[in-house]
């Protein structure tokens, strides 16, 4: 394992510790509901889902949540600004901690933005996400709303490589400065089948410049790998556990992890990582986990 140079930063956003050196803080598992062909939602347009399912679905990732002692991040997902203050009013009485708003375009984006600052959930959100080319209209609703916490996305369509990642990093944090955004965590990309690995390479390379919390959708990989080629079960979930790793190997500190059904299979296999990573780095560099319900703790106990 490594230590990085740079200071690293370690965010709070209601209640949520993330960021810092490998082995200090647990992963932030962000899994996404309500999004595009979700089976709970039967009416995307209007905001129309069923709540049992819903329910459920945050019930079996609160309680793998609570095994593992990985915190969660729900992502909440939107195709139209109608059905965004539904849903989120939903999540937000549902659970107790932090969810992202995740719509598909700006003006959903924005609807949702409007509504939390409505409801008095700012302090709760994080935005998902600011990129290179968001409008300066949509940073001037996220400082009008008052949010704090923002997903900052290294997306260059130009250039898809990790210096292509990287050299947008700047841009991000200008943008992300404009709209009132102090807690930035970056989203590294994932836009290709091999792409966990140069996202993870980005993460430790934003970390060692930067200090800031990194982060990435490596489920994506092995979701377009699964519609190009129709990969087998056993190969389907061998594949998305190494895309989720990889980067937690190499300093992230979140993983949007795919849906929210994939809590059970997706949290043990990044707590095991985490307790193995903290291990390493109490041994080589006392650096110890800063909490006492890190997966080092947690999942080794008999």
């Amino acid at each position: 394992m490594f230590k990085f140079g740079t200071e690293q930063k370690i965010y709070e956003i209601c209640g949520l510790k993330i960021g810092g050196q490998p082995g200090q803080l647990p992963t932030v598992m962000i899994g996404s509901i309500f999004y595009h062909k979700d089976k709970t939602v039967t009416d995307a347009k209007t905001g129309v889902f069923d709540k049992t399912q819903a329910e459920q679905l945050l019930k079996a990732e609160e309680d793998v949540s609570s095994t593992t002692g990985n915190p969660r991040m729900v992502d909440v997902c939107a195709s139209w600004p109608e059905a965004f203050p539904k849903e989120i009013e939903f999540v937000a009485s549902a659970i107790k901690g932090p969810f992202t708003i995740d719509g598909t375009t700006a003006e959903v984006r924005m609807a949702g933005a409007k509504y939390v600052k409505e409801a008095g959930l700012s302090d709760r959100v994080v935005y998902n996400s600011i990129t290179p080319e968001t409008r300066d209209d949509e940073l001037a609703a996220v400082k009008d709303a008052n949010i704090k916490a923002a997903l900052l996305l290294a997306l260059n369509s130009k250039n898809p490589t990790i210096s292509g990642r990287l050299s947008v990093i700047d841009i991000l944090i200008e943008k992300a400065q404009a709209a009132g955004v102090d807690k930035m965590l970056i989203d590294t990309t994932v836009l290709d089948v091999p792409d966990p690995g140069p996202a993870g390479k980005t993460a430790y390379l934003v970390k060692e410049k930067y200090g800031l919390p990194c982060g990435c959708g490596a489920h994506n990989a092995v979701d377009m790998w699964h519609r190009r080629k129709k990969l087998e079960l056993d190969a389907h979930l061998t594949s998305s556990v190494v895309a989720n790793v990889l980067p937690i190997i190499m300093g992230s500190s979140f993983m949007l992890y795919g849906p929210l059904g994939s809590a059970t299979k997706m949290y043990p296999p990044i707590a095991v990582t985490d307790a193995y990573i903290a291990y390493t780095m109490m041994q080589q560099y006392n650096i110890r986990p800063l909490t006492n319900i890190h997966p080092l703790f947690r999942i080794f106990r008999t």
